[in-house]
């Protein structure tokens, strides 16, 4: 600094009239561009305005490393409005300044000491300070921002790749995290390679407590000092859309923790949390819980997503414990929740701010996904708000996660009487936009990794991944996968080392790794197994009746049939061979998948040659063809050539051979026109009339005056038919 601030705060503010109407209203977006510090120039002089909220203090000073964290020295100004923001401008107080904010509440002389809710940037833990900072990085993502709605679009590819950062991969010579800038090359890299087409990083907000991993979160609007600056984080999204992968950011406005610079007891009240216990007080995780109904706390938190979207590009937000946050009862005992005032469980001030969080994300940034971590059965998630739904654009299916990973913990032998565990997820997989989970919360507290969740010996374990894998790929609905579980770690995720980057070197490993990878480019490059994955004419089940078996057949439709994909799962380690499955159409059709290929460190012994189908009925279809099914092993096929439907001859009228062959003796001019207006052209001569029983014309003329007389008749007939 150049110039020694001085002990004067000028009277100086950002806020408008508006500004605060809408905070009052929960309805500011962008009160990241008011409330804060932010550098700037007053009476020609270059300082630092302050705002903070809090509404219950009768003094507010900015304390730090300017003023030797002297309290009252650099006291801020309340508004006359009554909004309870506090304000002023700092001379000579610049970029790189550490500070607080010194509260001196009304309500029993408290006094607190709190980091600046939306401070750019924090100390790094375990230091608690807000930095004054401001960056003027240049962004160089035109190009997939102009992309961007086609890459996340509901029918486009969306296989997200979820991140740990400080957990990863570590330095290999020294014992720290990578940074943002070397996860810009390494982390990146990777991805790409792996073909995700989007990463999804656990929250990156400042926290002060790493086991908590991010999710009790102190500053909202600064990412975490762990691995850098702010620049350093944007130029990490910045090379992902250079790679063409987009950036999920864990969000988390369910709960924060109560950390004494932290939001907990702003200024001495209930500012943040809701003063009700039942509602204000998470019990699983000993946090606290944002008061939803309070307008002001509303625009808090949508400013937040939208600060995210805005200041960072990010592509989407996938909101944590959503379902903590619809019902009062979720983890409470009878007597621990109050109903709402109909009566019923459901928290209807949260299920309003997720309503209206979703139509402002919405509404700023069309081209994002919301996605909800939801695992109850509450309806319609992810339908519009306008349907009466909550409007998140994706859903996690939390159901068939569970259910798919109790199916293949059992042995091969005993999976012939759950078979329906799998099925049994397409009664409502097309209810909601879902993804397909398999999370860190997987893999951590004694539930196992992946590949110790397997059932068997060694070859058994991996082969049943593998299955596991393909399955979810070709299953309707987009997917999440946790890093680690993309090559099959053996031990459970510890977010204090990296990942055993080591077990590549083994071929069952790096067998996995390389499945991920093809599976992932499948799912892209197949139509059929994205562009319907939330539809439910998408997917068609050919046989899922072989329990014996435990066999599932199954179509993934695409808009055409020559790009339709068969897929055949075996789950026991059992090859068959000669199994007859239904084939939709006649045609020819190829293998394009095998998860026992030796490429995955399969056997590879067990693959189809192209074949046709054949004119035999099985499950319910015309045509039919033998294949083979590996052991513990997945199959899909698609058509090369698909035969053109014959249409079947039209029928002859029934008319008599003789007579057809013959032709009358006599007709008329009056009646050929009369059958010409008819039909709509000169028919050809043919016999009135004729006796069912000889095919023998009735009545043969022999007179002038009879063959005058009929065609009058016939005349009238024709007319009165017409009208």
């Amino acid at each position: 600094m150049k110039n020694q601030p001085t002990s004067k705060v000028i009277v100086h503010s950002l806020f408008t009239e508006f500004d605060i109407n809408l905070f009052f209203a929960g309805k500011h977006f962008r009160l990241y561009e008011k409330f804060g510090s932010h550098i700037t120039t007053v009476d020609g002089v270059e300082g630092t305005y302050f705002a903070v909220w809090a509404p219950t203090a009768k003094q507010v000073s900015v304390i730090g490393d300017f003023n030797f964290w002297t309290d009252g020295q650099h006291q801020l100004n309340v508004r006359w409005d009554k909004s309870g923001i506090w304000e002023g401008f700092v001379p000579h107080v610049g970029k790189g300044t550490v500070y607080k904010y010194k509260i001196h509440s009304s309500i029993d002389n408290i006094k607190t000491e709190k980091a600046d809710p939306y401070a750019r940037r924090n100390e790094h833990p375990p230091q608690t300070a807000s930095i004054v900072w401001e960056d003027d990085y240049k962004w160089k993502d035109s190009k997939w921002l102009k992309k961007r709605k086609a890459k996340n679009a509901l029918d486009a590819p969306f296989s997200v790749y979820e991140v740990h950062l400080g957990s990863w991969k570590r330095h290999p010579t020294e014992d720290r995290y990578l940074s943002y800038i070397e996860l810009a090359d390494k982390l990146v890299t990777y991805v790409k390679d792996m073909n995700f087409t989007h990463v999804e990083l656990m929250p990156i907000m400042e926290y002060p407590y790493d086991p908590s991993w991010g999710y009790q979160i102190t500053g909202y609007f600064a990412p975490t000092s762990r691995f850098g600056y702010p620049e350093e984080f944007k130029f990490l999204v910045d090379m992902f859309h250079k790679n063409d992968i987009g950036v999920i950011l864990d969000w988390v406005p369910s709960h924060f923790p109560e950390d004494a610079h932290g939001l907990g007891y702003f200024d001495g009240s209930c500012l943040y949390e809701h003063p009700d216990k039942r509602k204000g007080y998470h019990n699983d995780w000993k946090s606290l819980i944002f008061n939803y109904g309070r307008n002001e706390v509303r625009s808090f938190l949508i400013s937040n997503a939208i600060f995210w979207l805005d200041q960072y590009h990010a592509d989407g937000l996938r909101v944590d414990a959503v379902a903590s946050m619809l019902f009062l009862d979720y983890s409470r005992n009878e007597g621990e929740w109050e109903p709402n005032i109909f009566g019923g469980r459901e928290n209807l001030e949260a299920i309003s701010f997720m309503r209206d969080m979703n139509e402002a994300v919405y509404s700023s940034f069309p081209d994002v996904q919301t996605i909800a971590e939801e695992s109850t059965a509450f309806p319609m998630v992810s339908k519009p708000t306008f349907l009466g739904g909550l409007g998140f654009g994706m859903k996690w299916m939390m159901g068939w996660m569970h259910d798919t990973l109790k199916y293949f913990a059992k042995e091969p032998i005993y999976r012939r009487f759950h078979q329906n565990d799998l099925t049994f997820a397409m009664t409502y997989a097309f209810t909601e936009n879902f993804v397909l989970p398999f999370s860190h919360d997987e893999v951590v507290h004694g539930k196992a990794s992946m590949i110790h969740k397997m059932p068997g010996d060694e070859w058994q374990k991996f082969a049943n991944l593998r299955v596991l894998y393909s399955y979810m790929f070709t299953h309707p609905g987009t997917k999440l996968l946790f890093q680690g579980c993309e090559f099959a770690q053996t031990s459970e995720w510890n977010f204090k080392k990296g990942l055993d980057w080591d077990l590549l070197q083994y071929d069952f490993h790096k067998g996995i790794q390389t499945l991920l990878k093809d599976l992932n480019a499948l799912y892209i490059n197949e139509p059929a197994l994205h562009l319907k994955q939330f539809d439910w004419t998408g997917f068609e089940w050919i046989d899922h009746s072989d329990h014996k078996n435990s066999v599932y057949v199954y179509v993934r439709h695409s808009e055409k049939p020559m790009d339709d994909i068969i897929v055949v799962c075996n789950m026991t380690p059992i090859p068959l061979k000669n199994y007859r499955i239904g084939i939709p159409h006649k045609g020819k059709l190829k293998e394009i998948f095998n998860s026992d290929s030796k490429q995955y460190n399969g056997t590879g012994d067990f693959t189809n040659k192209p074949f046709a189908s054949q004119k035999e009925p099985q499950h319910f279809r015309d045509f039919s063809a033998d294949i083979t099914i590996p052991p513990l092993g997945m199959v899909a096929f698609k058509y090369t050539e698909i035969a053109k439907a014959v249409a079947p001859k039209k029928k002859a009228k029934a008319v008599p051979k003789k007579v057809a062959k013959s032709k009358p003796k006599a007709t008329t001019k009056s009646t050929e026109k009369a059958d010409k207006d008819a039909v709509g052209k000169k028919p050809k001569a043919r016999p009135k009339k004729i006796d069912k029983k000889t095919a023998i014309p009735k009545e043969k003329p022999d007179s002038k005056k009879a063959v005058k007389a009929k065609p009058k008749a016939a005349e009238k007939k024709v007319k009165s038919k017409r009208t």
